[in-house]
């Protein structure tokens, strides 16, 4: 979990390496990350495989409805729900047969959640990444809103490099080198500097 302490260090540092981010700072606000993080490990990947490929909006009415069918979700009510039931909640066959692969190897112990929060970065992707749909995208999500890791860059989120384009000026959407280039000043903290990213967007079309 993200302290709140801890967050306003990482906002201070984020100030005082980067003028832009500073910027973005002041036009966003308080960082707010500490308040999204989600408690439960199996319901924070289900939801992340729900999210996938959806507006928040969508993903957020597609999960209700999943949690209205099943309750929060767990590996025993995954594996014992008719499938067609899980479509009928909204998500795709292919999202049905995602969930049914993480549930199984939790339920089997093939994927230990619990050891997670114990683990580099980079092992926890590897680890997450064994499950059918959990791409590097959906472990960078859990390692920022489930797990609290501080220096997460996820460079293949689309909003983040929307981010860097409006807020540093660029003509293009950015590639991975110049995304990294950029975000190199805030570590230990590019998680946080992501989420200003993220809402920079929201809060610019907010005013418009």
């Amino acid at each position: 979990m993200i302290e709140r302490l801890e967050l306003n260090k990482a906002v201070r540092h984020l100030k005082r390496c980067d003028s832009t981010m500073a910027q973005l700072i002041e036009v966003v606000g308080k960082c707010r990350l500490d308040e999204k993080q989600r408690n439960v490990s199996f319901a924070a990947l289900a939801r992340s495989i729900v999210s996938q490929q959806l507006s928040v909006q969508a993903a957020k009415k597609t999960y209700e409805r999943l949690t209205k069918t099943l309750g929060q979700p767990k590996p025993r009510s995954i594996l014992e729900a008719d499938p067609k039931m899980l479509r009928g909640a909204g998500l795709s066959w292919q999202k049905v047969s995602y969930m049914i692969d993480l549930a199984t190897k939790v339920d089997s112990g093939t994927l230990l959640l619990g050891k997670l929060r114990f683990l580099p970065d980079e092992e926890v992707v590897g680890e997450l990444t064994q499950v059918k749909g959990v791409g590097v995208w959906t472990a960078q999500m859990f390692l920022i809103f489930h797990l609290g890791r501080l220096d997460v860059l996820p460079v293949g989120d689309l909003g983040v490099r929307n981010g860097f384009r409006d807020a540093y000026g660029l003509n293009d959407l950015p590639n991975n080198e110049t995304m990294e280039r950029i975000a190199a000043p805030w570590k230990p903290y590019r998680s946080i500097g992501a989420w200003y990213l993220w809402r920079f967007k929201d809060t610019v079309e907010a005013d418009v």
